[in-house]
């Protein structure tokens, strides 16, 4: 049996959630946000499905951003791109009210409208851009709390450690919708003004023709607006 157990691979590569505990151990304090704090008690370690220890993580590495970012590509690109049908009629629902009078009425209008095909109109921007996005979020909000903990320094970091966190997040947010907004606009146009374009594709060059490369980002204030106060507020209540 305990052969059997030991064969098991996991589905999930074992880099993204592995690293030195060992290292852990024998410093004595926790580093898991790059501030000194209390003590581990090694019991509440869990060892990994990797236990002859050939690839670890360390914190705060470059292999440890990557995994960061791509944590962030896989959460928010893939989960949006699923929610494509909602997105499309709430969009809808805020650009012709009238037309689009409620969420079930909407799915009803484009059915008879546009067919099953329609309900994912705007995928592709949406899968681009919420990858783009959850990557800049997670990877640079690693890399900012970091930042900001090593300029407050040990005491000060561990003090004011929520601070510290919802600058690093707000300032993450701040890239991160740098990232979407370009793919958004183009989304909101596809999904929302028909015959405008097939997709991201032909939809990208035709946006940039008609309102240049700034008209990509005419959105922007109003996302860092809704975004960065809602990411703060989580991370608030998380911490």
């Amino acid at each position: 049996m305990e052969n059997k157990s030991q064969q098991k691979q996991s589905l999930i590569p074992t880099f993204l959630y592995t690293f030195n505990f060992n290292r852990i151990r024998n410093q004595g304090y926790h580093e898991s946000h790059g501030v000194p704090g209390k003590k581990l008690n090694p019991n509440v370690l869990a060892a990994s499905p990797n236990e002859d220890g050939r690839r670890k993580i360390e914190m705060y590495s470059t292999t440890y951003y990557g995994a960061c970012t791509f944590g962030g590509i896989a959460s928010c690109g893939l989960t949006h791109m699923t929610v494509t049908p909602l997105d499309l009629v709430k969009c809808n629902m805020q650009i012709d009210p009238t037309k689009y009078q409620s969420i079930s009425s909407g799915f009803g209008v484009l059915l008879k409208e546009q067919g099953i095909k329609g309900f994912f109109r705007g995928w592709v921007p949406t899968l681009f851009g919420y990858s783009a996005q959850g990557a800049c979020k997670f990877g640079f909000y690693e890399f900012f709390k970091k930042y900001y903990s090593d300029i407050a320094g040990p005491e000060h970091a561990a003090k004011y450690k929520t601070l510290i966190y919802l600058a690093g997040s707000a300032s993450a947010e701040v890239i991160a919708d740098v990232a979407l907004c370009p793919f958004e606009a183009v989304k909101v146009r596809v999904q929302t003004q028909p015959g405008f374009a097939r997709g991201f594709s032909d939809g990208l060059p035709k946006f940039v023709r008609s309102e240049g490369y700034a008209g990509l980002y005419k959105g922007l204030v109003p996302l860092w607006g809704r975004q960065i106060p809602l990411v703060t507020k989580n991370e608030a209540s998380s911490c």
